[in-house]
């Protein structure tokens, strides 16, 4: 009798983003339930075998090629130019981030990036940047090094968490040197039109039709039979009631007092909100002038994960009355700011988090759509504080960009003035206003509408289809 032999998959972590999505939902459950064998080829800090308890190939060498990241700098800088010079739109210049001149070392570096961003500013200059990053990737001792455990374990598919990390450059030109077909996530709504892809692969999964079609416009060498619009598991959590305490234990355990209305502060980081510390002392001045009329609102405070500064501190001692800062359950796994990782634990935090406040403020994140699935509004703050100098980036440059174009104008509440979030919050509270429906609306484009929670499920079943030979 012939046995039905499982179809291996590498499941790619070239970074800790992809955890999430990943290793932290219901993701591997779900394709060992169709029959797939599953490893998680491991670049990160991160041990899922000692964590989670899930098998892993560690990859030992995270040392790409010493040119990889100029080049892939250049390479980003020469697709914002294309598309400038495609559509005419003055959005592009805006996502990049600016060069350094201050040593020897970063003039070579940036003299690079600005030749090749104004003079190859072409397809086929494009194409020599990725032929030059490829090769050197290619010549490292960690192409080799990945490409021997490929020969060992010979799995039939790769299948790449995020197509925007350089560490995932070696893993994927060694599986298709070897024949081994790949796939990629890609990770993010606003990543495509920021030029943010540095690998190229034989299959990609998108969120919905709308990144699928910006996918054929940014990178035309891909073919529409090459994407798979499945939807994303970032929000499958939400669905799942499992994870959702009671108001008195959720509250026990964040010393919260079960009678209040709490708002949440969902924090950004310094480079899309340089002055959000600001924008935080804005609501709760907003709050505490509520709390004065009758009203008894709390702010729970979300900080961004990575962000280490101090900037909070200050206004989070002025009002400790109204606000309780709940950090999210990330942990250090070394010393630098890329090396602190999510926990499955921060899943149900923020599941709860969302469940049991009444409203997000927050500068244009996708936390939008994590408290719309709990029919929780946005107000998104649009203006400039005083102290924004020289030097210093106006948060309203976000909203201006490539991804937020779908966005309806009454989705959220826009505060445009800073007297707005105090109206913003009594208005959402008393429901006289209510943007939730026209939100959902706008999630169902950036997302795969239908039967959200399943995107774990469609992925493994495309790959089922891939590995069939059916597609």
């Amino acid at each position: 009798m012939i046995k039905n032999i499982k179809s291996k998959v590498f499941i790619l972590f070239p970074d800790g983003v992809g955890l999430r999505n990943f290793a932290f939902t219901q993701f591997k459950e779900i394709g060992e339930q169709q029959g797939f064998d599953i490893t998680y080829w491991n670049n990160t800090v991160f041990s899922i075998e000692k964590e989670l308890g899930y098998p892993e190939l560690k990859i030992e060498s995270t040392r790409i090629h010493p040119k990889t990241p100029v080049i892939n700098h250049a390479r980003k800088r020469v697709e914002l130019s294309l598309s400038r010079k495609r559509t005419q739109d003055k959005v592009y210049p805006t996502y990049r981030f600016p060069l350094r001149w201050n040593s020897l070392k970063n003039i070579a570096k940036s003299s690079f990036v600005k030749f090749h961003e104004t003079f190859n500013a072409t397809p086929k200059g494009w194409q020599r940047l990725m032929d030059q990053m490829n090769s050197a990737e290619r010549s490292t001792q960690r192409y080799q090094e990945v490409k021997a455990q490929l020969e060992e374990h010979r799995p039939d598919l790769v299948f790449c968490t995020t197509q925007r990390a350089t560490q995932a450059i070696a893993p994927i030109l060694a599986a298709q040197d070897l024949g081994i077909k790949t796939a990629c996530w890609i990770y993010s709504w606003d990543n495509l039109p920021k030029g943010m892809t540095t690998i190229e692969t034989d299959y990609y999964f998108v969120w919905s039709e709308l990144m699928k079609s910006q996918l054929l416009e940014y990178y035309p060498k891909t073919r529409e039979e090459q994407i798979f619009v499945t939807g994303t598991p970032q929000f499958e959590p939400h669905y799942d009631d499992s994870l959702l305490l009671s108001r008195k234990r959720y509250c026990e355990q964040h010393g919260l007092d079960e009678n209040k209305d709490y708002i949440c502060f969902s924090g950004d980081d310094t480079t899309t909100s340089p002055l959000d510390h600001l924008y935080l002392k804005d609501t709760a001045e907003a709050v505490q002038k509520l709390n004065d009329r009758g009203y008894n609102i709390g702010i729970i405070f979300r900080p961004v994960p990575v962000d280490h500064s101090d900037r909070y501190s200050e206004i989070l001692k002025e009002f400790d009355d109204i606000i309780t800062t709940i950090k999210p359950l990330w942990k250090p796994m070394g010393e630098q700011w890329n090396q602190v990782m999510p926990t499955k634990e921060d899943f149900a935090l923020l599941v709860n988090t969302c469940y049991h406040c009444e409203l997000v403020v927050n500068i244009c994140s996708s936390m939008v759509f994590d408290f719309v699935i709990h029919d929780k509004p946005t107000i998104y703050p649009n203006y400039e504080q005083p102290e924004l100098k020289k030097g210093i980036r106006d948060i309203g440059q976000n909203y201006k960009y490539v991804h937020f174009r779908t966005m309806p104008n009454d989705a959220v509440f826009w505060a445009h003035k800073k007297e707005d979030i105090y109206t913003g919050i009594k208005q959402l509270l008393e429901r006289v206003v209510d943007p939730v429906l026209v939100c959902k609306s706008w999630y169902g484009i950036v997302n795969k509408p239908g039967f959200p929670e399943k995107a774990s499920e469609r992925i493994w079943e495309v790959i089922q289809k891939i590995q069939k030979n059916a597609i």
